[in-house]
């Protein structure tokens, strides 16, 4: 007689075999090669993960742009910067298509280097030799010559801040020809050769001003070029009102250290720029960056500024979409969870954890969905009580003190099989290195599961969606599943169509084929 237990009868349909190993050792599904480098392009920050070093991030990465077309490869790049707000990865898409795909590398330099940073970081990455060549080339130095050229004095300012490579440094290696005698001066001052002062920027010669004599006009320029200088309470109050809306956010404590709140009427002038929807909005802020500044900020930052913030959360989760039906919300607390969710990076590792940005997503699904159900999982689903009426930042804080315990995908599921639940939407958020549930053969815990829950509900639909750059999945990809990568609120919208029925198989990588390039 057979092993009974080697070939049970299996309720519902047959499930796909699992095609590849997680990087925690356990079944799971390799996702194409697009889907896989979109993930990593939208999530990848090429710092340490949990279960992977930057160096491997980096080699698969540059493997898997061996196996996607150029025009993919550009059309991921200019994605995962105007939807996902990324930095080190589109810079480095960037640079590999001026070896793989020199055709695409202007129309996306164009609109992935948007600003110095990204600037210094395409040049440094050329430079590296990690894409194949280590000068820059004519075509890129001609884009870097003009966006040098092109560039606003206030950009180039901004640009000014920051080293390998600094600005003066891509300047000297890439001899722009000023097109005017303002950006021939700008130029000599900024890498230390001699130039007229009438010529140079406004906003340079007030920042000499300023150095010679501290009862000038405090300059417009990045503050990072005047916290060398003797500043007094008022200054930095200045810097507060002058500053953009991701520098304040960034440096409440700062100014709380320097007295700026102690000044009457300036906490109030602080937190109206913190809540305004269209700084929010312009700022490109990632939710999970309002709950850092959040829970960073000190007893001595005003109350009235902490509850910008959240007001501020409100706005930035603007595109968190009312779903039909029953919704169920899965944020993933297990101990890979607690790790940052930008990776490990000495002297850069953000305080915001993944089990951080998991409960921020479930609190923002429940806030506008007042009837889902959330259920947390480890090895097992945890049980908890949250108010949809209590803010987002509330309830992601209640979730994200959960922690610990072994990846187990499929226990929510489980669960909702259990009680025989009715669902229409249910959305899981995780690093999706499931092992708890490792079967070893056949098919993934999780895809057996959500085959019993869609024969109690054939319109149901699952959305996973992973927060770090692995390329596998629980889930594999069909009409009723989503695999999904990031963390910005974009991720949201594609929730919405999905729950509708306005997205087809191959969901998000046609999402990204559907850039236009021109």
């Amino acid at each position: 007689m057979a092993n009974t237990h080697l070939f049970q009868t299996q309720r519902g349909t047959m499930q796909p075999r699992h095609t590849t190993l997680n990087a925690s050792g356990s079944i799971a599904y390799q996702l194409s090669p697009q889907h896989a480098l979109a993930q990593y392009a939208i999530t990848g920050c090429l710092n340490n993960t949990y279960y992977a070093n930057a160096e491997a991030q980096l080699a698969e990465v540059l493997r898997l742009t061996d196996e996607v077309e150029a025009e993919f490869i550009a059309k991921a790049a200019i994605y995962c910067r105007e939807k996902g707000y990324m930095k080190d990865m589109p810079a480095l898409l960037a640079a590999v298509l001026t070896v793989k795909g020199p055709q695409y590398v202007a129309p996306v330099f164009k609109r992935v280097i948007d600003n110095g940073r990204m600037l210094r970081q395409f040049v440094q990455i050329l430079r590296s030799g990690a894409v194949g060549r280590k000068s820059l080339g004519t075509r890129p130095k001609k884009l870097v010559q003009a966006w040098l050229n092109q560039a606003s004095d206030e950009k180039l300012m901004q640009a000014a801040v920051g080293n390998t490579p600094s600005l003066a440094d891509v300047v000297k290696m890439v001899h722009p020809k000023p097109d005017s005698l303002s950006r021939e001066a700008f130029f000599a001052w900024l890498i230390g050769r001699p130039y007229q002062t009438e010529h140079l920027p406004a906003i340079v010669q007030q920042f000499e001003a300023y150095k010679a004599d501290k009862s000038a006009t405090l300059p417009n320029v990045p503050f990072q070029m005047l916290t060398a200088l003797a500043l007094g309470r008022e200054e930095w109050a200045r810097i507060a009102e002058q500053g953009g809306w991701q520098m304040v956010r960034m440096n409440l404590n700062t100014f709380a250290r320097h007295g700026v709140f102690d000044i009457p009427g300036m906490a109030g002038k602080i937190a109206a720029k913190l809540a305004n929807p269209e700084l929010v909005a312009r700022a490109r802020a990632f939710p999970y960056q309002l709950l850092a500044a959040y829970k960073m900020a000190g007893q001595t930052v005003p109350a009235t500024v902490r509850e910008a913030l959240q007001d501020a959360m409100e706005a930035a989760l603007d595109n968190v979409p009312s779903l039909a039906g029953n919704v169920v919300v899965c944020p993933d607390v297990s101990g890979s969870m607690q790790s940052p969710v930008t990776g490990y990076r000495q002297g850069a590792t953000t305080a915001v954890r993944c089990i951080d940005v998991a409960g921020l997503m479930a609190a923002a699904i429940l806030r506008k969905n007042p009837a889902a159900r959330a259920m947390p999982f480890e090895v097992k689903v945890v049980g908890i009580k949250l108010n949809p009426r209590d803010s987002v930042i509330t309830n992601a804080e209640k979730l994200a003190a959960i922690g610990g315990g072994g990846t187990n995908c499929s226990a929510p599921l489980a669960k909702l099989n259990q009680e025989k639940a009715l669902v229409d939407t249910v959305v899981i958020v995780s690093d999706n290195e499931s092992w708890v549930d490792d079967r070893r053969h056949g098919a993934t815990e999780t895809m057996r599961q959500w085959a019993l829950i869609k024969q109690r509900n054939p319109l149901a639909r699952l959305v996973c969606i992973d927060i770090q750059p692995y390329a596998t999945t629980q889930a594999q990809e069909r009409d009723d599943i989503l695999n999904i990568g990031g963390f910005g609120d974009d991720v949201f919208k594609l929730i919405a169509s999905f729950a509708a029925g306005q997205m087809q198989p191959g969901h998000w990588v046609q999402l990204i084929e559907s850039v236009s390039l021109d």
